[in-house]
């Protein structure tokens, strides 16, 4: 009997992957249901490109710089992950806006993880934003994107407590253990048909009772 047609992932990136590098070793499991087979960035001389070429991932840089305007360049980046038949695209670190028509194009097939607890503290420098707030908790999610920045329906959040002593390094520090550890199991979840949209919210088959996924 042959096996499951594992779901192509292409993983964007800007910088230097480290989100990236975890999805990666997760898709070494011969059981995980994803396979990266294509990692993009919008910046040649970004780091991640090296660390997923090392690992034997197919590459590919399209710079910005290079076009007129942001439809521009999503064409190409569109272009490109057809080209390569990709299933799910996972933001990772990748710092650019996208256009309506191209977030409308992938609806639904688009993740992206953000360094906060949604729908708190959006766009950048969030461990800032969260220490200036007082929270108590503070963490990351990973959702669906859709045109709005840092908004669409959430798969997974995990959270982590806020010291006295923090500061936006070490929230970061710990922040990034977290993220590193929900991305894959959500693009387990998203690829193994385990989590699927139901309008706005994400319904999540056989999830933990006790909410281990979520929170840590």
């Amino acid at each position: 009997m042959a096996a499951a047609r594992k779901t192509r992932v292409a993983v964007l990136i800007s910088g230097r992957g480290s989100n990236m590098v975890a999805l990666l070793e997760a898709a070494k499991d011969p059981a995980f249901p994803a396979e990266i087979v294509l990692v993009l960035s919008n910046r040649p001389a970004a780091a991640g490109l090296a660390r997923a070429a090392a690992a034997g991932i197919p590459t590919q840089a399209i710079d910005h710089r290079a076009f007129a305007d942001r439809a521009g360049f999503d064409a190409a980046l569109d272009a490109a992950l057809r080209a390569a038949e990709i299933d799910l695209v996972c933001l990772a670190g990748f710092m650019r806006i996208l256009t309506t028509e191209f977030v409308a194009s992938w609806a639904g097939r688009m993740l992206n993880i953000h360094p906060s607890l949604l729908p708190l503290f959006k766009g950048t420098h969030t461990h800032r934003q969260a220490l200036d707030a007082g929270v108590r908790l503070h963490g990351c999610t990973v959702h669906f994107v859709v045109p709005e920045l840092d908004a669409g329906p959430i798969v997974a959040q995990a959270a982590i407590p806020v010291r006295q002593d923090d500061d936006p390094d070490s929230l970061a520090d710990r922040v990034i253990v977290q993220e590193r550890r929900l991305y894959p199991a959500v693009l387990a979840l998203v690829a193994g048909g385990r989590a699927r949209l139901e309008g706005e919210r994400v319904v999540i088959a056989d999830a933990a009772p006790d909410g281990a996924l979520f929170s840590v």
